[in-house]
């Protein structure tokens, strides 16, 4: 077989086919419950991340209820178009740490967090070596139908896309259902 660039596109185009399908065959076998999503509403586009994992509580220390949040999306990039900002950072975590709160009820609460120098209780990570700050956050804390924790938070984060001083709105909505692990017995 000659090798010419016609084929070697076929051939890459092949591949990136069986790449869907081995991942739309491991979903299938083993799928995967998103728990959220994450838009951030850049001016170029909006972009969307799939959340992968999430994590609440109302922490009691030293006679003080903090609230800790974590949210980590995943990393597929399968619902991105080729040319998006996306793939330079296809993975994001945010997080609410040490916030005071009064009680460790978070159910119809609205939690208002402006971050200051002396005071920083949010922080961003894009698994890269690039500062990220979230501001004028929004953290509204619901149950939905069926009795399950929901969170539906907004805010500002820096616009680490095109580096632009004006920061980028973002919503996101999750819930913090327990993820269940099936265990088959030989």
């Amino acid at each position: 077989m000659k090798f010419t660039t016609n084929n070697f596109a076929q051939s890459i185009y092949f591949l990136s086919l069986f790449d869907q399908y081995r991942y739309q065959l491991f979903n299938s076998i083993f799928p995967i419950e998103m728990k959220g999503i994450l838009k951030i509403y850049h001016p170029d586009e909006t972009l969307k991340y799939h959340i992968q994992s999430t994590y609440c509580k109302a922490v009691y220390s030293n006679t003080q209820h903090f609230l800790e949040v974590e949210i980590i999306t995943d990393d597929s990039l399968d619902h991105v178009d080729d040319d998006s900002l996306q793939y330079n950072f296809p993975q994001i975590s945010i997080n609410v740490f040490d916030f005071p709160i009064e009680d460790a009820e978070l159910v119809g609460k609205t939690f208002e967090i402006k971050d200051e120098d002396a005071d920083n209780y949010t922080g961003a990570d894009l698994f890269d070596d690039k500062d990220v700050f979230l501001t004028d956050s929004k953290l509204v804390f619901k149950n939905d139908s069926s009795g399950e924790l929901e969170l539906f938070w907004e805010g500002n984060i820096t616009d680490f896309y095109t580096g632009s001083d004006q920061p980028i709105p973002f919503k996101l909505k999750c819930n913090f259902k327990q993820d269940e692990i099936v265990v088959e017995e030989d």
